[in-house]
């Protein structure tokens, strides 16, 4: 009779060992952000994360390479068209975290909430000779000839939804003169952005800001100038998948991220926090002109816009 105390401790332990299960959680970067962020949920949970951290194109393709035998449990992407696309197909599940009550509410749904928010500016090296812009449109000057980069709205959602935005407001016209003071589309934003940073261009139309802020915090000769003609903003869907087996996991994953540590260790990496109630050390959204943008509207033409784009940019 002696040995049944220590069996039901020994049962109890593997219990509680078992009901601590790991979550696996892919999103688009930055890398450092999702690493932070692990790390002090599982020192606050004890509830280790597996990490896949890629362009959001290719957390997608993941994604959709695993349908018949998927893996991820909390998913976050680098557009909320994401968000939209995966409640149509019904793939969410419904949460609100009791830490989203100062999330504004364009920024959370029944399925999804922003991790962060990142706004697209212009990227200018101070260095380049060149007069420092202020608009958009200052890009097609023939100060800039041939020092010119876009990223590639193929690639990049809110560069998209930018070229989407400003289109709306001037037509073509803006991008023509862009293409024909030979600016050129040079891949994702990183590619877009290293030449500017190394000095081969002068700037970038439409770079991801939080990635300019940070390298400019780091000691890049870089500066961030958001046009006060307006520009688009990115939030970053935080999602958990109805297909997770670890769902009351990865909603304490989901609270861990909108809580006050959480929230810090999103604006330590120079995106806007979610919660309007946490400081951060960079322009906000109330600080910036937000153009208006139909996204329903403009990804049910996102192939005739970016046709449209390639010509005006004469690719």
């Amino acid at each position: 009779m002696r040995i049944l105390p220590s069996l039901l401790t020994l049962g109890l332990s593997l219990l509680a060992t078992t009901a601590m299960a790991d979550i696996t959680v892919y999103t688009a970067g930055p890398g450092g952000l999702i690493d932070k962020l692990a790390s002090g949920f599982t020192e606050e949970t004890g509830i280790k994360v597996e990490v896949f951290q890629a362009t959001t194109g290719k957390v997608m393709a993941r994604v959709e390479a695993e349908a018949a035998n998927p893996v991820v449990d909390v998913l976050i992407s680098a557009s909320w068209d994401t968000a939209t696309d995966f409640a149509n197909r019904g793939w969410l599940v419904p949460y609100a975290s009791p830490n989203a009550a100062t999330v504004p509410d364009f920024l959370k749904t029944e399925t999804a909430v922003a991790q962060g928010v990142s706004a697209l500016a212009i990227a200018w090296n101070p260095t380049s000779n060149t007069p420092k812009p202020a608009e958009w449109a200052d890009l097609a000057k023939p100060e800039y000839k041939d020092l010119v980069n876009l990223p590639d709205p193929a690639q990049s959602g809110a560069t998209f939804e930018l070229i989407a935005a400003l289109q709306a407001e001037t037509g073509w016209e803006m991008f023509e003169n862009l293409s024909a003071n030979g600016a050129i589309v040079a891949g994702a934003n990183a590619e877009a952005l290293n030449p500017v940073l190394q000095g081969a261009k002068a700037a970038v139309f439409g770079a991801v800001d939080y990635i300019s802020l940070s390298g400019k915090a780091k000691g890049e000769t870089i500066e961030v100038i958001f046009p006060e003609s307006g520009t688009v903003i990115a939030p970053r869907p935080a999602m958990i998948l109805n297909w997770s087996k670890q769902q009351d996991e990865a909603k304490q994953f989901i609270d861990y991220m909108l809580s006050d540590a959480g929230q810090k260790i999103v604006a330590d990496a120079y995106l806007m926090p979610a919660r309007s109630d946490i400081a951060a050390n960079r322009p906000l959204i109330a600080d910036l002109k937000i153009l208006p943008i139909d996204a329903e509207a403009v990804y049910g033409k996102r192939s005739e816009t970016l046709a449209e784009f390639s010509k005006a940019l004469g690719k």
